[in-house]
């Protein structure tokens, strides 16, 4: 009788690599089950807790704060000491029913629509333009936009302000002095809401396109060279490689930072505060975050003030979480 050493047969590995890939998951070899465990375990939940832990503290105690705000009646006089009354949804119906939430909502949704569609659109031209510039422009581009992007919101909208100011403004100097539009004489800006919006959305768009076109381009260095080359060879054209070839690679890139600059634009408020104080008229050019602020701090209700927080809190997260499911299908494909 002759005995067959597994060692020495050549089928016997695959034999039993064949067994350990078609065994049911609940009779893994016990090898295989102690690296699972080691694998996971409660190793990521206890490099998470300390953060989460500290989000809670300064992040969650807040907002149940806020939401239990949101059920009271809760004024100046309860700054002051006085017990807050419970309403119930009392001040999420007056907010429901008030007409002037949904003209601060409508016209809070189009200018972030407006000034996301700009942000990207001129960050994917710049990101476009990066990886074609040579290192020293691409440097003097970095550090001109690195400027801009660490410029604070505040102050970056006061040099605007001055720029579009009606008598000493740069803007209508060169309409009037350069371009012969004498109807910019004197010209007020930041009267017409209209016109407040463009002035708005150009500090907003300008301080977001540094993020947005780092982001992408840093996204952009990762579509292999190979694949653009092989379909300039078989004849496609600049914008066909980049809508069936470069887009597809940082699409997840892109649709995160449009998330983020509709997550951030949404809830702008520094420029749009900082302009009505210039000249703006405030009942014409509130958007979410500044009619909150007229409706809790400076009117004193903050109840009222908590509702509309959390229904933009809402909206935000139901933005996030549509956004955050639309990469995750992307990453399935």
């Amino acid at each position: 009788m002759t005995t067959v050493d597994n060692d020495l047969d050549p089928v016997a590995p695959s034999a039993i690599e064949g067994e350990r890939l078609s065994a049911p998951s609940g009779h893994l070899p016990r090898g295989s089950r102690r690296r699972s465990r080691r694998a996971g375990g409660f190793t990521p939940y206890a490099l998470l807790t300390p953060a989460i832990i500290v989000l809670a503290a300064i992040t969650g105690w807040p907002i149940i704060q806020l939401v239990i705000t949101s059920f009271q009646e809760f004024g100046r006089a309860q700054v002051f000491g006085a017990p807050p009354a419970f309403v119930g949804l009392e001040n999420y119906i007056d907010v429901f029913t008030d007409p002037v939430f949904y003209g601060v909502l409508i016209r809070s949704v189009v200018f972030a629509a407006a000034c996301v569609v700009i942000t990207m659109l001129l960050a994917t031209l710049i990101a476009l333009m990066m990886t074609r510039l040579n290192k020293v422009f691409r440097m003097v581009l970095t550090v001109g936009m690195l400027l801009a992007w660490a410029m604070p919101a505040l102050t970056a909208t006061i040099v605007w302000g001055w720029m579009f100011d009606t008598a000493y403004g740069v803007v209508n100097y060169v309409l009037v002095n350069w371009f012969g539009l004498e109807e910019f004489h004197q010209h007020s800006w930041l009267i017409d809401p209209l016109s407040f919006f463009f002035v708005a959305g150009i500090i907003i768009v300008w301080g977001a396109i540094p993020f947005a076109a780092f982001t992408l381009y840093a996204g952009l260095t990762q579509v292999p060279e190979e694949v653009i080359e092989a379909a300039q060879l078989d004849g496609a054209g600049a914008f066909s490689r980049f809508r069936l070839i470069v887009f597809p690679y940082v699409k997840p890139i892109f649709m995160i930072v449009a998330m983020l600059q509709v997550i951030w634009d949404l809830r702008v408020f520094t420029q749009i505060f900082a302009l009505q104080d210039i000249g703006g008229i405030t009942s014409e050019t509130n958007t979410l975050g500044t009619y909150i602020y007229q409706t809790s701090i400076a009117g004193g209700d903050f109840g009222q003030g908590g509702a509309l927080a959390v229904i933009t809190a809402v909206l935000l997260m139901s933005i996030s979480i549509y956004y955050i499911r639309q990469v995750l299908k992307e990453e399935e494909l």
